[in-house]
C-alpha cells in the first residue's frame, strides 16, 4: 500500500481514534534519531532477503496457542505481531521477524531480537518507549505519517495486519494469518497485563474492526494470496 493509498485509511483512523497527527510525525522523526545515532537500523531491501514465498503472520488471538501446538511452521518466514512473540517463545518457536509497538512483555522482545528482525513502529502514543530500541541488534523503523527515508510505511493499523502489509510489501507469494480472531475476544499475550484472554474493550473493538478492514483490502488488491489458519 502507497502512501498516497493509505492515507485515505489514516485520516479516518485518526479522526475515529482521537490520534494527533502532530504527535505522530514526532514519534516517526524520534525513532529515525534514535536509530541514526545507535547505528542499529536495516532498510527494506535488507529485509527482503529473508522473506519466503509462504509467510506465517502471528497475531496474539486466543486461537493462537492451539494453532501452535497442532502445526509445524518451519516451510515458511514466521512473523510475530508484537504479544504473539510471548506465545511463540513460550513453545519454544523463535519468530524470524517481529512487527511491534513496544506494547508487548518487552523482556520477551529483547529475548527474540538476539535472531529475530524487530520492525518498530512509532506513533504519537509510544514515544516514551522508544529508547528501548536500542536493546534491539537489528530494526527496521516504520511509522503511520508519510514516511522518512528509512523509516517506512507500507500501510496497516494494528501490529497484525500490518505485518501482513510487510509481508505482501517484501514479495511473499502466500500470507497465512495464524491466531487472527474479530470475534471480540482479546488474546491473553496481546498485553502484559493481562491474565487470561477477555472481552475487547471499547477503544480494542475499534482497532480491530479497522484491522478486519484493512485485510479485506489487502486480500482483494495485493498480490499475495491471504488464507486464515
Amino acid at each position: 500500500m502507497k502512501w498516497e493509498e493509505w492515507k485515505q485509511f489514516y485520516e479516518r483512523i485518526v479522526r475515529e481514534m482521537g490520534y494527533s497527527v502532530e504527535d505522530d510525525r514526532k514519534s516517526a522523526e524520534l525513532l529515525r534519531a534514535i536509530l541514526i545515532e545507535n547505528d542499529n537500523y536495516i532498510i527494506k531491501e535488507e529485509l527482503e532477503t529473508i522473506i519466503m514465498e509462504k509467510v506465517y503472520v502471528f497475531g496474539a488471538g486466543p486461537n493462537l496457542e492451539d494453532a501452535l501446538k497442532e502445526y509445524d511452521f518451519s516451510d515458511g518466514t514466521k512473523i510475530a505481531a508484537d504479544g504473539a512473540t510471548t506465545a511463540l517463545l513460550e513453545h519454544q518457536i523463535i519468530p524470524d521477524i517481529v512487527v511491534t509497538d513496544l506494547d508487548g512483555r518487552i523482556q520477551d522482545l529483547i529475548r527474540a531480537s538476539g535472531r529475530a528482525i524487530m520492525v518498530v513502529h512509532a506513533h504519537g502514543d509510544n514515544m516514551d518507549k522508544l529508547p528501548l530500541v536500542t536493546n534491539f541488534p537489528v530494526v527496521l523503523g516504520t511509522c503511520q505519517t508519510e514516511p522518512l527515508d528509512i523509516i517506512y510505511n507500507f500501510g496497516g493499523f494494528t501490529d497484525g495486519d500490518r505485518a501482513a502489509f510487510l509481508a505482501e510489501e517484501l514479495g511473499a507469494k502466500e500470507i497465512i494469518l495464524v491466531g487472527f480472531d474479530f470475534s471480540g475476544l482479546v488474546g491473553k499475550w496481546s498485553k502484559p497485563w493481562l491474565k487470561q484472554h477477555t472481552t475487547a474493550w471499547k477503544e480494542k473493538r475499534k482497532k480491530l474492526s479497522f484491522a478486519e478492514e484493512l485485510l479485506r483490502w489487502l486480500k482483494d488488491n495485493g498480490k499475495a494470496k491471504i488464507t486464515f489458519l
